[in-house]
């Protein structure tokens, strides 16, 4: 090492200054080096991490850029389902805790469900949100026999073991006997596997508990779930847009 330092400094410009004089000064150099640079890799990884994450998600377009600092704040309403949103989000651990957003089309629940899907993402977290008519268009084409790579079963496996599983528009549509079966038993797999869901719906607590049933609402109010009301005018027209 100290013939390395002398052949250096002989080569070295005299108005270089060495970033080290002696073998502990280089190997500490070095070292430092190498933490810059595993941590420059570090980021790199989490980055693509997080690009393919988003791209998988199911967080639409219009979503992607939510948070809960650009969810505007107009009345107390508003203030409240953020503060219980960004709470929800920041002690979520991988156990059961559900949540559901219900009220009316356009008062921000989109919103901070992708609000709590990107601050997971973030943090490595498997997030998937899904629309109740996406979920069966995607489930009635395993029903083809050509489609070996997903079948039923490995699909309700998926759904059941993303860190946080995000069901929308339930109750847009009449659903059927079968689907209100998807969703029981999507919910069913993924309490007992200590796996946290939400859902999104226009419906109010009374007619969701008749779509749903007791069952699914019992399986989704365990451990420390959150149920928040929107019941306010619609949230996007409040929205500036560029």
């Amino acid at each position: 090492m100290n013939n390395f330092l002398k052949k250096l400094k002989k080569i070295m410009p005299a108005y270089i200054e060495p970033k080290f004089c002696n073998d502990k000064e280089l190997l500490f150099w070095n070292q430092e080096q190498g933490k810059k640079y595993s941590e420059s890799i570090i980021q790199k990884n989490k980055a693509m991490k997080i690009k393919r994450t988003l791209g998988r998600s199911g967080i639409r377009e219009l979503y992607k850029n939510c948070s809960f600092e650009n969810y505007q704040v107009h009345h107390e309403g508003h203030k409240k389902v953020l503060c219980a949103a960004r709470r929800y989000a920041e002690n979520f651990k991988n156990n059961i805790a559900n949540f559901i957003f219900s009220g009316r089309p356009g008062t921000g629940k989109n919103h901070l469900a992708s609000a709590i899907g990107n601050h997971l993402i973030l943090r490595g977290k498997n997030i998937l949100i899904i629309t109740v008519a996406d979920l069966m268009s995607t489930l009635k084409s395993t029903f083809n026999q050509s489609s070996a790579e997903m079948t039923e079963e490995k699909l309700l496996y998926n759904l059941s073991t993303v860190d946080l599983l995000i069901i929308d528009e339930i109750g847009m549509q009449t659903e059927s006997r079968y689907e209100k079966m998807i969703i029981n038993q999507i919910i069913d797999r993924r309490s007992s596997s200590k796996k946290s869901t939400g859902i999104l719906s226009n419906l109010n607590h009374e007619r969701l508990n008749g779509l749903l049933g007791d069952r699914v609402l019992d399986r989704m109010s365990l451990g420390n779930s959150l149920w928040l009301t929107f019941e306010w005018d619609s949230y996007r027209k409040n929205i500036q847009r560029n």
